[in-house]
């Protein structure tokens, strides 16, 4: 097994700045792997991520939104918020104005495509009897293909935009290769489906459809046969301060097993599963190429 760091894509300034530095490339751990050729040597992956609304034992199945990550940044004239305001140009006012914007283009996402943005404000100024200047967001277009997410982004950008013309502001935007849509393998995950219902039955085994969520492991599934498993054993929302473990049993030994009778099952008569599985894959990126087409992703 191997243990993934930065597999959340957040504080997308901070990353930035360890691009600029030639730190890294890009912003999340599996993305850099196959970037460095760490996966060079891999022709399967099979991962594993906590479920927050599973009560089954393993869940299977199902497919992630991909996203852009984008930062903006306003940039407007200070003056005096109190004594004269006339002579600034408010730049959170323009940032407002850019959300209203992506707000009005919302009924225009078609729901086949399971478009999200979701903007956060990081800086709203710098003083408060200063008319801000200086505002900075970031925030993520989501979608199910790389096509809808192209489109959404363009539609977001016009906003972000429009919203600076409106005060007579500046507006930059930087957007950034995000995570790829994520797909299963279809010859791997019949493997695994039958590996963990032969360990732990039918009726312990959820079948999960689309999540507007995103994972790295979407990259991954466009260069290599890949799936993955749902773990039980939490309880409270995901990504919020009430999520916690309360079942470590689920939480750890039962993907461990269901993994690892996966793997022996694929691995057996000389591997000649394994083997059906890797000869059955196209890939929708080679990874010779991925850095590049990531890069030209958001030109």
């Amino acid at each position: 097994m191997v243990a993934v760091p930065a597999e959340e894509y957040i504080e997308i300034d901070y990353r930035n700045r360890l691009r600029e530095e030639g730190k890294l490339e890009f912003f999340g751990g599996k993305q850099e792997f196959i970037r460095l050729g760490a996966m060079k040597d891999i022709d399967i992956c099979i991962g594993s991520h906590s479920a927050m609304d599973q009560t089954k034992l393993i869940g299977v199945g199902g497919s992630n939104n991909g996203f852009i990550g984008k930062l903006v940044h306003y940039i407007g004239k200070e003056a005096h918020a109190g004594g004269s305001p006339h002579k600034g140009i408010n730049a959170l006012n323009a940032a407002m104005m850019g959300l209203m914007g992506i707000h009005a283009n919302r009924e225009t996402f078609r729901d086949e495509d399971t478009i999200r943005v979701h903007p956060i404000i990081t800086k709203g100024g710098e003083i408060v009897n200063n008319v801000p200047a200086d505002v900075r967001m970031e925030s993520y277009v989501r979608g199910k293909t790389v096509e809808a997410i192209k489109d959404a982004n363009t539609k977001v950008n016009r906003a972000l935009k429009a919203g600076a013309m409106a005060v007579g502001a500046e507006c930059e935007i930087h957007d950034h290769p995000g995570y790829m849509p994520y797909t299963r393998d279809p010859n791997l995950e019949e493997c695994l489906i039958k590996s963990v219902t032969d360990l732990y039955g039918e009726d312990e085994i959820k079948h999960r459809g689309h999540s507007t969520g995103s994972t790295d492991l979407g990259d991954f599934s466009c260069i290599m046969p890949t799936t993955s498993i749902g773990m039980a054993g939490t309880e409270g929302a995901g990504h919020s301060r009430h999520l916690k473990i309360v079942d470590p049993i689920k939480q750890y030994i039962v993907p461990t097993k269901a993994i690892a009778v996966a793997v022996i099952d694929l691995l057996c008569g000389d591997a000649e599963p394994a083997k059906k599985v890797i000869r059955g894959f196209t890939p929708t990126i080679k990874r010779e190429e991925y850095t590049e087409f990531m890069k030209k992703l958001v030109e």
